[in-house]
């Protein structure tokens, strides 16, 4: 059965690494017989969480404040799979994923229980080094908070500027994901 899949890549780059790897992600997914959709966070007007506690009151706008986030949350919605991806700065996702990602809140304030969406997730990074860590265990942990299975995780160490990760077998790991969700 085909699976709607959302990305959120919070990389500035639209032809960096990080992109490089969703690309490859969505082409094995498509492949898969999958429907994948992609948001660039960089080039969207998401404002940070106000933690104000008035989401959830209107379905069909779940945060009250009124921002690109209202392109995502009906994909958001209807998604089986999450990618979050990201470029690893200071040893954590970038903040334009985070900002999304906190912003994504508002659709648990719409039941009456704050609970999140059940999903399935993926996790996509790269880095010019190789310190995930931080990351990984947030990602990890979020995941068991919110009640999300992980499907795996792409992590691709070393690469600095764009057209780096050509070659890297990350690239290959990524397609595989994609082209293996059930």
């Amino acid at each position: 059965m085909a699976k709607k899949i959302v990305i959120l890549n919070g990389s500035p780059r639209k032809n960096g690494n990080t992109s490089a790897l969703t690309a490859a992600f969505a082409k094995g997914a498509v492949e898969a017989g999958h429907q994948v959709t992609e948001f660039h966070l960089s080039g969207m007007k998401i404002n940070g969480c106000l933690g104000c506690w008035r989401g959830g009151r209107d379905a069909e706008h779940p945060c009250s404040q009124r921002d690109d986030m209202e392109q995502i949350y009906p994909f958001y919605r209807e998604a089986d799979v999450v990618v979050l991806a990201s470029p690893l700065y200071y040893w954590f996702i970038s903040g334009f994923l985070k900002n999304a990602f906190d912003r994504l809140f508002a659709i648990a304030e719409c039941d009456p229980n704050y609970r999140n969406p059940k999903k399935q997730s993926v996790l996509i990074m790269a880095a010019e080094g190789a310190g995930f860590e931080e990351s990984e265990y947030w990602y990890d942990h979020l995941g068991k908070h919110i009640g999300w299975e992980s499907l795996g995780k792409i992590l691709c160490g070393y690469v600095t500027q764009p057209g780096d990760i050509e070659g890297k077998q990350e690239l290959k790991d990524a397609y595989e994901l994609g082209k293996s969700i059930q």
